[in-house]
């Protein structure tokens, strides 16, 4: 285990961009994320769990979920493996957060605030360019005009970052690289460059941690650990398993076949360890797209 935290783990991330005492932190990455289109200078933490409007409807729990002095509304996520319909669920994720600024009553006129998510994202999206930063707006698709900007979504593809601590020109980069990196560094990089960088590296020393701070820390990497080696294992198992069934049935289709299937049973063994480590059923079922009663039958 390296000096400091792996911010890809859910008590990781939330301790450095999801709490009180670290907002500093949020504030300064942002303002690096939107350097040269605005300055935010204070943010307030909301509530994370948007709870359904009706019966039956389906809550919402973000990683950190906070709006700005001038009412902005920033959804900041991290996730560590792709899911289905991925962009469909960034869209209903932020379009919640639009409908939730309805107020009752025939005096409000729609005066709604901007809602950006911003996505970091360890894997990189499909059928889309492979590249760092993926910036979506709503545009006039002739002339490129900005037809609202109410809505955006920032989606940060961590795997295609390939520059070395040196090669690294602007605060986002070094931002970029600390993350992506920390868990393998020995020193913090940049704090020249930032005194953002020697408060991250005051709160994400892992010796600098409390006996219950460690306890959670050690509960969420093992975690992310389970679900990285189960996730590589159904990827394994799927792709033997579709040789196998191709030498007896046809290449081609077997492997198809296995592979559907290896990843159905790694979703599963990804649900039961989820479960095991107390993860709410419906969080779950989001994350692994198994329906909820299949889950409570583990």
């Amino acid at each position: 285990m390296g000096r400091f935290i792996n911010p890809f783990t859910d008590m990781g991330f939330k301790r450095i961009f999801g709490q009180e005492a670290t907002k500093d932190l949020l504030i300064e990455f942002l303002n690096d994320l939107l350097v040269g289109e605005k300055q935010i200078k204070d943010i307030r933490f909301l509530d994370k769990e948007l709870i359904p409007e009706y019966n039956e409807g389906r809550g919402i729990i973000y990683d950190v979920y906070c709006t700005t002095e001038e009412g902005e509304h920033f959804i900041v996520e991290m996730q560590n493996k792709s899911q289905i319909n991925f962009k469909e669920r960034a869209i209903y994720y932020l379009s919640s957060a639009i409908a939730r600024q309805g107020i009752k009553g025939s005096e409000w006129m729609f005066d709604i605030k901007a809602v950006y998510g911003v996505f970091f994202l360890n894997f990189t999206l499909k059928n889309s360019p492979e590249k760092l930063k993926t910036d979506v707006m709503l545009l006039d698709r002739e002339t490129y005009q900005t037809f609202s900007d109410k809505i955006r979504f920032i989606f940060i593809e961590l795997p295609c970052f390939k520059k070395a601590e040196e090669e690294c020109e602007t605060d986002f980069e070094r931002w970029i690289y600390v993350l992506k990196n920390m868990e393998i560094l020995d020193r913090m990089p940049f704090k020249a460059y930032k005194a953002a960088f020697e408060k991250l590296e005051q709160i994400t020393d892992i010796a600098a941690l409390s006996k219950e701070e460690r306890m959670k820390y050690d509960e969420s990497i093992k975690v992310y650990r389970d679900i990285k080696a189960t996730l590589a294992y159904s990827k394994k198992e799927g792709y033997e398993d579709g040789i196998a069934k191709g030498r007896e049935e046809g290449r081609n289709e077997g492997r198809i076949e296995g592979r559907m299937e290896g990843r159905a049973e790694g979703r599963m063994e990804v649900a039961r360890t989820m479960k095991n480590k107390g993860m709410s059923i419906e969080l779950i079922s989001e994350i692994t797209q198994i329906p909820i009663e299949e889950i409570e039958n583990l």
